[in-house]
């Protein structure tokens, strides 16, 4: 064998990921920027007879550990309060756990855990509405650079029958980051 033998390198294989699948633990992404939300809620969480109501509402969200975690506060300046979310990924799990935190209460309520799948994110956790307990469902979809959906669903049956309660119909106000690296 010739000391100075050289080899080739092999060109590098490049494996193509579905557009709609990101990264493990970068299913946010597209949630970071700054977004303009029309909200509608129920006047009565429990009720499916109630009215909705509209109002609107300003959300800025960061991306944290590599794409693994994020920071959404949101503003909604008609109704006078604020609110926060950390959505925390598990690399162990695949899940994310996302923690509410709201300005009227100063409290953080439970999370809901869930993952993403075909594009959809579908989160679950217990919590409690008006002193009843309530099992809670988040959906995220309809996703593009420029919009998304976010559902909130309460069953007081365990799950078998859902109400949505609250949606968030989200428009980006400024142009997409530049991915973290």
């Amino acid at each position: 064998m010739a000391l100075h033998e050289t080899y080739e390198t092999p060109a590098p294989v490049t494996v193509p990921t579905p557009a709609a699948t990101p990264a493990p633990g970068r299913d946010f992404d597209f949630l970071v920027g700054t977004w303009e939300v029309a909200n509608r809620w129920r006047t009565d969480f429990l009720d499916g007879s109630s009215d909705w109501e509209e109002f609107p509402a300003v959300s800025r969200v960061s991306g944290h550990f590599g794409g693994a975690a994020n920071f959404d506060e949101i503003e909604f300046p008609t109704k006078g309060f604020a609110g926060l979310t950390l959505g925390l990924y598990d690399p162990a799990t695949g899940d994310w756990s996302l923690h509410w935190a709201s300005r009227r209460t100063g409290t953080l309520f439970p999370p809901v855990v869930g993952r993403f799948e075909d594009g959809r994110g579908v989160f679950y956790g217990e919590d409690t509405h008006d002193g009843l307990p309530v099992r809670v469902r988040f959906v995220w979809s309809r996703i593009t650079a420029t919009s998304a959906l976010w559902e909130q669903a309460f069953s007081v049956d365990g799950g078998t029958t859902w109400l949505t309660n609250w949606t968030m119909a989200l428009t980006r106000t400024r142009p997409a980051p530049a991915p973290a690296p």
